[in-house]
């Protein structure tokens, strides 16, 4: 950390400043811009104006002229969490407004991500002539081009990385955050982000005094909250924004489907606040379990029910879903793990499910190259046989772009999309697919070469338990809220003592130990290790043990006391 830093921002701990410096902001301007908020949400538009993007005055323009010919609308998002929540926001902005509109989600099984014939050719049937994509549509050139010789317009806003290739940008009205070609600054909207931008525009051209219109807006910051932190984009500048203003929407929403799924997870009780851990880990997964085992309609249909008895009934089912969901992933885990040569793991992992199987769930392919690539650090592709051939999902490292990838091998591909870190894709020929894994296998090779290829631990700073108080936790809960970008801190400990050890849980399967400076042994914490009992059961009272936590404030019956969350723990 450099001293002139630390003489000016006296208003900061060196250690929020070193955690600021570790995140990337070394100037004196980027901290202020980071802790800026005055400004939010009072003004949207003084964070950026979203007629910056270049086609949003045309996009709203359009929008208008079919509200006021009474023309229908239809709203088309992904199914995932923040598909769902931007066609939400979207939807029932445009029901405010009086427009004649409805909206579609694809089945993830049977049509797959995006635009798709057969449902353009129902809403040709079905008389609509504006359709607005939401987290989608990005890689539907020949879906938009047909939707337009047949009479209908089409809006794509969307998040996902553009072709290389100019000639296979959609054929209309494109507001996409990853347009290197666009004016907007901040290239790291989520789907709903870019939702929420559309709607900030279009009530600002419509006929409701200030008041009114700052209600709509602040009113959608939950689903913006959970549709950002779900989808996992980078948790900074804008973002950062909108979940932070999000998350005290949250914590008092007014939406029923949203309060009732909180009741489900058993989360918020006792006053606890929820964070984006919560959406991440908790509410995310619930939503998203709707389109994995079945349809994302009813993930859907609890956020924009008024109805008590249905909120209940829908938070119930989707609480059961993730569930099954949980079992699902587990036992496909086990089938690919089982093909993995552990003396000898290859640069990139590739789970094919094999012909004497049943076809995987594809609803979960994505959860499981995501733990693969988590566990042995490197990218992972899980592909699953369907009627019509394969479909893959993948997950990556920072080492390994899997879009670049996906370019490189487009010849073999019929369908593909994501981003440099996640992708979907579907081959619909045995061939195509062989040649496919095989020059993935080769792609990965090149790239990752000579890398140290091992599950790293960023640790940001060494601490001495004697060190640690409340006005410590205070000055680091100014980072909040954590995600992609703006990780929560970690931070290391050595020669610990184990004073006291208690497993908590149904099946008592976490662990909660009193740890005291072995040194110092005026002051302890407790620590928590979620799932971890059975890991640390050679664990001992008067042992001594190095950690890695994070460091939080518990808030329990009107105290306030520093607590640790156990990342890794050594016995010395």
């Amino acid at each position: 950390m450099p001293e002139e830093m630390v003489a000016v921002c006296s208003g900061y701990s060196p250690l929020l400043l070193q955690l600021l410096f570790n995140r990337g902001l070394k100037s004196i301007t980027e901290i202020e811009d980071f802790f800026n908020d005055s400004v939010f949400p009072d003004d949207y538009s003084k964070k950026y104006d979203p007629f910056l993007f270049k086609d949003m005055g045309a996009a709203v323009e359009t929008i208008i002229n079919h509200l006021k010919a009474g023309q229908k609308i239809l709203v088309y998002g992904d199914y995932d969490a923040d598909g769902v929540t931007a066609t939400v926001i979207l939807y029932e902005t445009l029901k405010l407004l009086k427009a004649e509109v409805s909206f579609y989600l694809p089945d993830r099984v049977g049509e797959g991500y995006g635009l798709n014939q057969k449902a353009v050719e129902q809403f040709i049937a079905d008389g609509y002539k504006l359709i607005i994509t939401v987290d989608t549509g990005t890689r539907n050139p020949d879906e938009i081009a047909y939707a337009k010789k047949q009479g209908i317009e089409v809006i794509v806003t969307d998040h996902h990385t553009l072709p290389d290739d100019p000639n296979l940008i959609p054929p209309c009205l494109l507001i996409n955050t990853s347009n290197e070609n666009d004016n907007y600054p901040f290239k790291f909207l989520a789907g709903v982000g870019v939702s929420f931008k559309l709607i900030e525009a279009l009530l600002s051209r419509a006929n409701l005094d200030d008041s009114q219109k700052k209600l709509i807006l602040d009113r959608n910051l939950d689903l913006v909250a959970v549709g950002t932190v779900s989808d996992m984009v980078k948790l900074i500048g804008e973002n950062r924004l909108l979940v932070k203003r999000g998350l005290e929407v949250l914590n008092n929403t007014k939406r029923l489907g949203l309060k009732e799924l909180i009741k489900a997870a058993k989360i918020g009780l006792n006053g606890q606040r929820l964070d984006s851990w919560n959406i991440g880990f908790q509410l995310g997964p619930r939503l998203n379990a709707a389109s994995r085992l079945e349809h994302a309609n009813t993930a859907l249909e609890l956020l924009i029910t008024k109805d008590q008895s249905e909120a209940e009934r829908l938070a119930a089912d989707l609480n059961q879903k993730n569930i099954d969901r949980q079992k699902i992933t587990e036992e496909m885990m086990i089938r690919v793990e089982a093909r993995i040569d552990k003396q000898n793991i290859p640069e990139i992992i590739i789970g094919l499910c094999e012909i004497e199987e049943s076809s995987w769930n594809e609803g979960v392919i994505g959860l499981v190259a995501g733990r693969l690539s988590e566990k042995y650090y490197r990218p992972a592709l899980v592909i699953t046989r369907t009627a019509d051939g394969f479909k893959g999902s993948g997950r990556s490292i920072a080492e390994f772009n899997l879009m670049a990838a996906m370019e490189e091998t487009a010849d073999y591909l019929d369908k593909f999309g994501g981003h440099p870190m996640a992708c979907g894709f579907s081959v619909f020929d045995q061939e195509k697919l062989d040649k496919f894994v095989e020059k993935m296998k080769i792609i990965a090779k090149e790239k990752l070469v000579g890398l140290e290829l091992k599950p790293k631990l960023s640790i940001d700073a060494e601490l001495k338990m004697a060190d640690i108080n409340l006005g410590m936790l205070e000055q680091i809960e100014k980072l909040a809220p954590y995600g992609q970008a703006n990780p929560q801190p970690k931070f290391v400990s050595y020669g610990v003592l184990v004073n006291e050890i208690v497993n908590m849980g149904t099946n008592s399967q976490h662990v909660k130990i009193r740890l005291t400076d072995s040194e110092n042994r005026t002051k302890s914490f407790w620590a928590i290790a979620f799932g971890k009992s059975e890991a640390y059961s050679h664990l001992q009272v008067g042992d001594i043990v190095d950690l890695v936590y994070y460091l939080e404030i518990n808030n329990f019956n009107g105290r306030r006391e520093g607590q640790m969350k156990i990342i890794d723990l050594i016995k010395k």
